[in-house]
């Protein structure tokens, strides 16, 4: 059952003033006590106002509408049919309202349902496992990284995006080094050039050479938007050694 009665009755919340440095929020998640709880914990940070929290992709299109949140976090699984309804309402919600981020929580490590969702584009989207509840941090970064428009992948996918091909001796991906291979799952995971220095205790020089070198080995343009250098990264590990340069 979902609580949206009680946003129906509070004004719009594009009428209400904003409260400073925090972000406004609408979840979706069919499940009450996985909802409640993810609020709970949300708002107990300080940082974030849950102004819907609803129970259904079709209430969650409608809160998007009247709330204009700046992001939004969506069970992968919904009803009426429990399947991608969460990918297809992000997709919908980027399409219609791109300035607000989606993140998609799923409990299934399956490169497939990354793909799907990122197969529009990356802007504003995240792939997180639900396991991520428990960790407010990374769930936080997200929400940050997608109302900022930029894209988050669940670095447990990304392990198994990359797995699944570098196990392929043939595969371009057998050709990059260590460090290469470090610096591709960091940026896969939709971290900029510093951040992955920071990561890896290198400099952004010797990081930039090796997204470079990555690129190339790859057949793959070097691209300077983050987006479009985590959808060359999808693309590449989605089709693998058949993929045109």
């Amino acid at each position: 059952m979902s609580d949206m009665g009680d946003a129906t009755n509070a004004p719009d919340a594009r009428d209400v003033p904003r409260a400073r440095d925090r972000m406004r929020i609408v979840i979706a998640e069919d499940h009450y006590l996985v909802r409640e709880g993810t609020r709970r914990l949300l708002e107990d940070t300080g940082e974030v106002d849950v102004i819907a929290a609803v129970g259904t992709a079709e209430e969650l299109l409608d809160a998007v509408d009247r709330f204009r949140p700046d992001a939004v976090i969506a069970d992968i699984r919904m009803p009426p049919d429990h399947h991608t309804e969460g990918i297809a309402a992000a997709h919908t919600i980027r399409a219609t309202h791109p300035g607000i981020g989606v993140v998609v929580l799923s409990q299934h490590a399956n490169e497939q349902y990354a793909f799907a969702l990122f197969q529009q584009g990356t802007n504003g989207l995240a792939y997180l496992l639900k396991e991520r509840i428990g960790e407010l941090e990374e769930l936080l970064r997200a929400l940050r990284e997608v109302s900022a428009g930029r894209s988050v992948i669940d670095p447990r996918i990304v392990e198994v995006l990359v797995g699944s091909h570098i196990r392929t001796v043939d595969a371009p991906l057998a050709q990059l080094t260590r460090r290469e291979l470090d610096v591709l799952r960091q940026m896969a995971q939709g971290k900029n050039n510093r951040n992955i220095a920071e990561s890896l205790s290198l400099s952004e020089s010797t990081i930039e050479k090796h997204v470079n070198s990555t690129f190339a080995k790859l057949g793959l343009a070097e691209e300077s938007q983050l987006h479009r250098r985590v959808t060359a990264v999808l693309t590449y590990l989605r089709y693998g050694p058949n993929m045109a340069p």
